[in-house]
Protein backbone atom coordinates (compact mmCIF):
# COMPACT_ATOMS: atom_id res chain seq x y z
CA UNK A 1 0.00 0.00 0.00
CA UNK A 2 2.80 2.45 1.00
CA UNK A 3 4.67 2.17 -2.48
CA UNK A 4 1.07 2.42 -3.80
CA UNK A 5 0.92 5.70 -1.98
CA UNK A 6 4.42 6.67 -3.25
CA UNK A 7 3.92 5.90 -6.99
CA UNK A 8 0.35 7.99 -7.25
CA UNK A 9 2.60 11.14 -5.42
CA UNK A 10 5.64 10.72 -8.01
CA UNK A 11 2.70 10.75 -10.43
CA UNK A 12 1.04 13.91 -9.39
CA UNK A 13 4.45 15.77 -9.18
CA UNK A 14 5.11 14.54 -12.47
CA UNK A 15 1.65 15.88 -13.73
CA UNK A 16 1.87 19.22 -12.10
CA UNK A 17 5.48 19.79 -13.30
CA UNK A 18 3.68 19.13 -16.97
CA UNK A 19 0.98 21.35 -16.15
CA UNK A 20 3.38 24.27 -14.99
CA UNK A 21 4.99 23.92 -18.16
CA UNK A 22 8.06 22.87 -17.07
CA UNK A 23 10.37 21.13 -19.58
CA UNK A 24 12.36 18.38 -18.52
CA UNK A 25 15.98 16.37 -20.00
CA UNK A 26 13.59 13.83 -21.70
CA UNK A 27 11.38 16.23 -23.41
CA UNK A 28 14.57 18.18 -24.55
CA UNK A 29 15.89 14.92 -26.21
CA UNK A 30 12.57 14.05 -27.32
CA UNK A 31 12.31 17.29 -29.19
CA UNK A 32 16.15 17.20 -30.32
CA UNK A 33 15.25 13.43 -32.06
CA UNK A 34 12.19 15.03 -33.72
CA UNK A 35 14.02 17.49 -35.26
CA UNK A 36 16.61 14.77 -36.66
CA UNK A 37 13.59 12.80 -37.81
CA UNK A 38 12.24 15.72 -39.60
CA UNK A 39 15.39 16.59 -41.00
CA UNK A 40 16.15 13.23 -42.59
CA UNK A 41 12.39 12.98 -44.30
CA UNK A 42 12.62 17.01 -45.47
CA UNK A 43 15.90 17.97 -45.54
CA UNK A 44 18.43 20.89 -44.26
CA UNK A 45 16.73 24.13 -45.75
CA UNK A 46 12.73 22.85 -44.59
CA UNK A 47 13.51 22.14 -41.18
CA UNK A 48 15.69 25.70 -40.91
CA UNK A 49 12.32 27.41 -42.28
CA UNK A 50 10.10 25.44 -39.80
CA UNK A 51 12.24 26.01 -36.82
CA UNK A 52 12.32 29.92 -37.30
CA UNK A 53 9.00 29.73 -38.30
CA UNK A 54 8.63 29.07 -34.81
CA UNK A 55 6.87 25.56 -35.34
CA UNK A 56 4.85 24.05 -32.65
CA UNK A 57 6.52 21.06 -32.82
CA UNK A 58 10.29 22.66 -32.68
CA UNK A 59 8.76 25.13 -29.58
CA UNK A 60 6.72 24.57 -27.06
CA UNK A 61 7.04 27.22 -23.86
CA UNK A 62 10.59 27.33 -22.80
CA UNK A 63 11.33 24.36 -24.86
CA UNK A 64 12.89 25.27 -28.04
CA UNK A 65 14.77 23.62 -30.95
CA UNK A 66 18.10 25.64 -32.30
CA UNK A 67 20.28 24.43 -35.46
CA UNK A 68 23.91 24.84 -35.59
CA UNK A 69 26.50 24.55 -38.21
CA UNK A 70 28.90 22.40 -37.30
CA UNK A 71 31.72 25.50 -36.43
CA UNK A 72 28.84 26.89 -34.43
CA UNK A 73 26.76 29.39 -36.95
CA UNK A 74 23.32 29.80 -36.01
CA UNK A 75 21.03 28.20 -39.01
CA UNK A 76 17.63 28.36 -37.16
CA UNK A 77 16.88 30.03 -33.51
CA UNK A 78 13.12 30.27 -33.12
CA UNK A 79 13.74 33.03 -30.14
CA UNK A 80 16.08 35.44 -31.47
CA UNK A 81 16.55 35.45 -35.16
CA UNK A 82 19.21 38.06 -34.43
CA UNK A 83 21.66 35.36 -34.15
CA UNK A 84 20.98 33.83 -37.37
CA UNK A 85 24.10 33.41 -39.63
CA UNK A 86 26.28 34.03 -36.07
CA UNK A 87 28.55 32.34 -33.75
CA UNK A 88 28.30 33.22 -30.45
CA UNK A 89 31.04 30.47 -29.34
CA UNK A 90 33.21 33.71 -28.19
CA UNK A 91 30.38 34.35 -25.60
CA UNK A 92 30.86 32.40 -21.98
CA UNK A 93 27.35 32.21 -19.57
CA UNK A 94 27.45 33.92 -16.20
CA UNK A 95 30.03 31.97 -14.70
CA UNK A 96 32.37 32.21 -17.62
CA UNK A 97 31.89 28.81 -19.22
CA UNK A 98 32.48 28.58 -22.93
CA UNK A 99 29.23 26.56 -23.38
CA UNK A 100 28.66 26.75 -26.89
CA UNK A 101 32.38 25.86 -27.89
CA UNK A 102 31.67 22.94 -25.64
CA UNK A 103 28.30 22.19 -27.52
CA UNK A 104 30.22 22.12 -30.70
CA UNK A 105 33.12 20.37 -29.28
CA UNK A 106 30.37 17.23 -27.93
CA UNK A 107 29.16 17.53 -31.12
CA UNK A 108 31.89 16.61 -33.23
CA UNK A 109 33.66 13.94 -30.95
CA UNK A 110 30.63 12.14 -29.47
CA UNK A 111 27.79 13.06 -31.87
CA UNK A 112 25.31 13.62 -28.99
CA UNK A 113 25.11 14.52 -25.07
CA UNK A 114 24.52 17.23 -22.31
CA UNK A 115 26.12 20.66 -21.73
CA UNK A 116 25.09 22.12 -18.41
CA UNK A 117 25.45 25.79 -17.97
CA UNK A 118 23.79 29.43 -16.63
CA UNK A 119 21.20 30.85 -18.62
CA UNK A 120 18.86 33.79 -18.18
CA UNK A 121 15.19 32.49 -18.21
CA UNK A 122 13.18 34.53 -20.07
CA UNK A 123 9.90 33.29 -17.90
CA UNK A 124 11.10 34.87 -15.00
CA UNK A 125 14.72 37.00 -15.80
CA UNK A 126 16.86 34.96 -13.15
CA UNK A 127 20.13 33.21 -13.98
CA UNK A 128 19.39 29.87 -13.78
CA UNK A 129 21.18 26.32 -13.84
CA UNK A 130 20.12 24.97 -17.77
CA UNK A 131 21.30 21.88 -19.59
CA UNK A 132 21.02 21.60 -23.55
CA UNK A 133 20.94 18.04 -25.28
CA UNK A 134 23.18 18.19 -28.35
CA UNK A 135 22.74 16.36 -31.25
CA UNK A 136 24.68 16.16 -34.34
CA UNK A 137 22.86 14.86 -37.64
CA UNK A 138 24.84 15.14 -40.48
CA UNK A 139 26.43 18.44 -40.91
CA UNK A 140 24.15 19.80 -38.41
CA UNK A 141 23.91 20.04 -34.59
CA UNK A 142 20.44 20.15 -33.21
CA UNK A 143 20.44 21.33 -29.26
CA UNK A 144 17.50 22.06 -27.08
CA UNK A 145 17.86 23.22 -23.47
CA UNK A 146 15.92 22.70 -20.28
CA UNK A 147 16.24 24.75 -17.11
CA UNK A 148 17.30 22.33 -14.00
Amino acid sequence: MRKLISLISLSFCFTNAAFAGEATQKDAVAMAEKGESFLKANGKDKLIEKINAKDPQFVDGELYLVALDMKGNHLAHPVNGQLLGKSMLDVPDADGKMFRQERVDLAATKGKGWVDYKYKNPSNSKVENKTAYVLKSGDMILTVGAYK
